[in-house]
C-alpha cells in the first residue's frame, strides 16, 4: 500500500493506482471526461489536471500513479486554473444547441462548464463543423460537432464489446470520431457508448427528441429477455416507456446492457398491443368483456376435462413469464387435475427433473476463469453480457475453446473452436477421451484422438478456475442428457465447474416453481403435437417460441379450445381466446437469472387499457375453477408461497444428471435456437431491432 497526501487529507492505496483512484477511494471528485473505471486510460481530455507538489506544471490526475508520500491539491489555484483553461480550449468549438440537444440536462460538459467556463468566450473565428454520419437505426451520429474526442466509444467497441467499430481519423482541430467508410456500429452492446458519451454526441435514435431528461421519471426494473437478469432503469412521461438505461450492479450486469434491454422497450407501445380480451366468434374476432371472456375459458376447460379426462389440459408457459405466472399457471393445471404444463418449447429431449439447472457459479466469476469450454452456444448473440464478462477473462490469459454447429465471431481469442453439426456428443466424447489418456484413467466413452481434443483437455487440467458451459442448443439438444453426463464427467477429473448458460430470463425459475410434467404430464412436443384438447399459451408464440415452428398451428389446431394470454395480438389462426396480460413494465413480479439469483421488480407504468397483470388473470381463472390455495392479494403473496411451497432454491441448483455419459450413433436434428432478435415476443415487436444487421441475417437465414 502507498499512502499519499491529497487536500491534507492521508489516503491510502494500493501500490500502481493513479491519482484519480485515491480521490474516488478518499470521496473528492475531480471533473473529468474521457476517464471511466471500466476503460483504460487515454488522458486525452486534461480536464482532471491537479496540483501535485514538486511536479513542474500540473499532471492529469487519471494518468498519474501514486508514489509514496506524494502531495496532491486538488482545489489549488494552479489546479483550478488548468482545470479553467481545459474547459475554455473544449468549448471553443462546441456548439450552442444545448437547448435542442438529447443531452441536455445530464451532460457533463454542461455541468462542468458552469464551475469552470468562463461568462464569455474570447473566440470569435468559425466554430469547426463534422459531418454527421448514418451508423445504423440505434445510434444516432447526426451532430459530432459536439464531440471532445474523450475517445470513450473507442475505447469501449475495443475493450468491452471487442469490436473496433468507431476511431479517430486526422489530426488537431480535423480530427473525428468515425465509422470506416459507409459502415454500420453493429455491436450487440452498442447502446452502451450512448451512455458513456459524455456529450451529445451520441444519442439514441429511437428516443431522439421525445422527451427532456427533467420530465422523466426513473423506476428501477429487471430486463426479460436473457437469463443475465440486467438491472435495469426505466424511464417514463405520462405513464408511458420512454427510455430504459443500465442501473449498475456489478455483481450481474456491472453497467451495462445488451441492445436487446435497452431498446425492446418500443414494442410496449406498438401497434400490436393487445388492449382488450377477445374471443373467436364464427371465425370472427370480437373485444368483449373480462367476465364474459373468464367465464367462456372456465366453461371451456370444465366441459374438456368432463369430456377427455383431466390430462387432457395442457399449458405451454414461456420461460420469459414471471415466476408468479409461472407458479400460478403450474397451480392452475394441476388444479384442475392435470400434470400437463411445459416451458421447454424449444427443448428436443424430455426427461425427468433431476434438479434445477443453473450457471453453476456466480455470474462474476467468469470474469477470472482461467479456462472455459463453450459447448452449443453463439455466446456473443445468445448471452452478450456473458460473453463481455468472457472476454475481460480473455484479456487476462482465460483460453476459451468452443464446440459448435459452426464457427462463430465471438470478437474474442478463441484457442480452438470444434465444429461438430452433425456429432456434438461424440466430439465432448473425444475431450473426455483425451482428459482419460492424461490422467490415465478409463474413458466412460470411445473417442477419438485429435489435436482440438488434446488441447482442450490440456486446458481444463490445468489452473484452478474453469469451467464447461452448455449453451441453449446444448441444452435443446436431442442427445442434451449425454452431453451433460460427459461434460459432467469431464468436470469431476479436471475440477472444472459443470453449468447451463440458461437461455431465458426465468429458465431456472420456471424450473423452480416446477412448470414442467413431475409425473405422467404431457411434454411440450407431445402438446404442440396435438395431444391435448384444451391448450392454454402463457406469453409464447409456438411458431416462433417453440421446436415445432409452424408445424405448431396444425398440432394447436386439433385442440378443441386455445386460450392464449399475452401483451400482444398474436396466435389468432389458432386461439379462441385472447386474453391481455402486462408485460413486465406492466405487472410486478420476480425473474431468478442463471447464477439463482431471486430479482423481484415492481410495475413501472399503468397497464395499458384493459390489460391485466398475468399473474391476477391465472388467479381469478383459478377461483372459477375451484382450484384450491389461489386467493392471492398481491404478487409478493404468490412469491411467498411459491418460495413455501418449493425448498430453499439454493438446495435445489443442481447440474447433476444420472443420464449414462453415451453416445448415441445415427443422424440427430440440430437443435432449434432462437436468434438474438427472435427470442422473444417483445423483442421481435422492437422497430428498431429488426432493422439492424443481426436481425436482417436472421430473416435471410443467417444465424445472427
Amino acid at each position: 500500500m502507498v499512502e499519499i497526501e491529497l487536500d491534507g487529507k492521508k489516503v491510502e492505496v494500493a501500490e500502481g493506482c493513479m491519482v484519480m483512484h485515491a480521490a474516488e477511494k478518499a470521496g473528492t471528485y475531480i471533473p473529468h471526461f474521457c476517464y471511466h473505471k471500466k476503460l483504460s486510460i487515454a488522458a486525452n481530455c486534461r480536464m482532471c489536471l491537479v496540483d501535485v507538489e514538486k511536479a513542474p506544471k500540473p499532471m492529469p490526475a487519471c494518468a498519474t500513479p501514486v508514489t509514496q508520500g506524494m502531495i496532491v491539491r486538488t482545489k489549488s489555484e494552479k489546479a483550478i486554473k488548468a482545470q479553467q483553461s481545459v474547459m475554455e480550449f473544449l468549448l471553443i468549438n462546441h456548439p450552442l444547441d444545448c437547448p435542442i440537444c438529447d443531452q441536455g440536462g445530464e451532460c457533463q460538459l454542461q455541468d462542468l462548464a458552469v464551475g469552470y467556463g468562463g461568462g464569455s468566450s474570447r473566440y470569435e473565428e468559425e466554430k469547426r463543423v463534422v459531418f454527421h454520419k448514418d451508423v445504423g437505426p440505434l445510434i444516432s451520429m447526426e451532430e459530432m460537432s459536439r464531440c471532445i474526442h474523450c475517445t470513450r466509444c473507442v475505447r469501449f467497441g475495443q475493450e468491452i464489446s471487442g469490436i473496433m467499430e468507431l476511431g479517430m481519423v486526422n489530426r488537431g482541430e480535423h480530427s473525428e470520431i468515425t465509422t470506416v467508410v459507409g459502415d454500420t456500429v453493429d455491436s450487440e452492446l452498442s447502446g452502451n457508448m450512448i451512455d458513456i458519451c459524455p456529450v451529445g454526441a451520441l444519442t439514441s435514435k429511437p428516443f431522439r427528441y421525445s422527451a427532456r431528461t427533467w420530465e422523466l421519471s426513473r423506476r428501477k426494473s429487471v430486463s426479460p429477455h436473457d437469463s443475465t437478469g440486467a438491472n435495469l432503469i426505466v424511464q417514463v412521461k405520462n405513464h408511458k416507456v420512454m427510455r430504459v438505461v443500465p442501473f449498475e450492479n456489478e455483481a450481474v450486469n456491472e453497467c451495462w446492457i445488451a441492445d436487446r434491454d435497452r431498446f425492446s422497450y418500443e414494442a410496449l407501445n406498438g401497434d400490436d398491443r393487445l388492449t382488450k380480451p377477445m374471443l373467436k366468434q364464427g371465425g370472427e374476432w370480437k373485444e368483449v368483456d373480462w367476465q364474459t371472456a373468464l367465464e367462456y375459458v372456465a366453461n371451456g376447460l370444465r366441459t374438456i376435462k368432463n369430456d377427455h379426462g383431466a390430462n387432457s389440459v395442457a399449458a405451454l408457459a414461456s420461460p420469459h413469464s414471471t415466476l408468479e405466472e409461472l407458479y400460478l399457471a403450474a397451480a392452475l393445471v394441476r388444479g384442475v387435475g392435470s400434470d400437463s404444463i411445459d416451458w421447454r418449447l424449444r427443448h428436443a429431449e424430455f426427461v425427468a427433473a433431476q434438479g434445477v439447472r443453473w450457471l453453476g457459479m456466480p455470474i462474476a466469476a467468469m470474469n477470472e476463469l482461467q479456462a472455459v469450454l463453450v459447448v452449443g452456444s453463439n455466446l456473443r448473440k445468445d448471452h452478450p453480457l456473458f460473453a463481455q464478462r468472457i472476454r475481460q477473462a480473455a484479456k487476462k490469459g482465460c483460453q476459451v475453446f468452443a464446440i459448435n454447429g459452426k464457427v462463430y465471431d465471438w470478437a474474442l481469442p478463441v484457442s480452438a473452436s470444434v465444429v461438430a453439426a452433425a456429432d456434438w456428443a461424440q466430439a465432448l466424447a473425444d475431450v473426455a477421451a483425451a482428459v482419460a489418456q492424461a490422467k490415465g484413467v478409463a474413458s466412460p466413452v470411445q473417442g477419438s484422438d485429435n489435436a482440438e481434443a488434446a488441447a482442450i483437455a490440456a486446458a481444463l487440467l490445468s489452473g484452478e478456475r474453469k469451467a464447461i458451459l452448455l449453451g441453449n442448443a446444448a441444452a435443446h439438444h436431442a442427445q442434451a442428457e449425454s452431453l451433460l453426463a460427459v461434460a459432467q464427467w469431464i468436470g469431476e477429473q479436471t475440477g472444472a465447474r459443470v453449468g447451463y448458460l440458461t437461455e431465458a430470463a426465468n429458465t431456472v425459475g420456471a424450473q423452480w416453481v416446477k412448470a414442467q410434467p413431475q409425473a405422467q404430464g404431457l411434454n411440450a412436443a407431445q402438446i404442440l403435437s396435438g395431444n391435448a384438447k384444451a391448450v392454454i399459451l402463457l406469453n409464447n408464440e409456438p411458431v416462433f417460441d417453440s421446436a415445432a415452428g409452424a408445424k405448431a398451428v396444425e398440432g394447436l389446431s386439433k385442440a378443441e379450445m386455445v386460450v392464449t394470454l399475452s401483451p400482444f395480438k398474436t396466435n389468432l389462426d389458432v386461439s379462441d381466446v385472447l386474453l391481455p396480460i402486462a408485460p413486465f413494465t406492466e405487472t410486478s413480479g420476480s425473474f431468478v437469472n442463471a447464477e439463482g439469483r431471486v430479482q423481484s421488480f415492481h410495475a413501472v407504468v399503468k397497464p395499458l387499457g384493459e390489460t391485466r397483470p398475468g399473474w391476477k388473470v391465472l388467479r381469478v381463472l383459478g377461483n372459477l375453477l375451484g382450484v384450491q390455495g389461489m386467493a392471492f392479494e398481491s404478487s409478493q403473496d404468490v412469491l411467498a408461497a411459491a418460495a413455501a411451497g418449493v425448498s430453499q432454491l439454493d438446495a435445489e441448483l443442481n447440474n447433476r444428471t444420472t443420464a449414462a455419459a453415451a453416445v448415441v450413433q445415427g443422424a440427430v436434428a440440430e437443435p432449434v435456437v432462437a436468434s438474438i432478435y427472435q427470442l422473444d415476443s417483445i423483442v421481435r415487436r422492437a422497430t428498431s431491432l429488426q432493422l439492424t444487421a443481426d436481425a436482417r441475417q436472421a430473416r435471410e437465414g443467417g444465424a445472427a
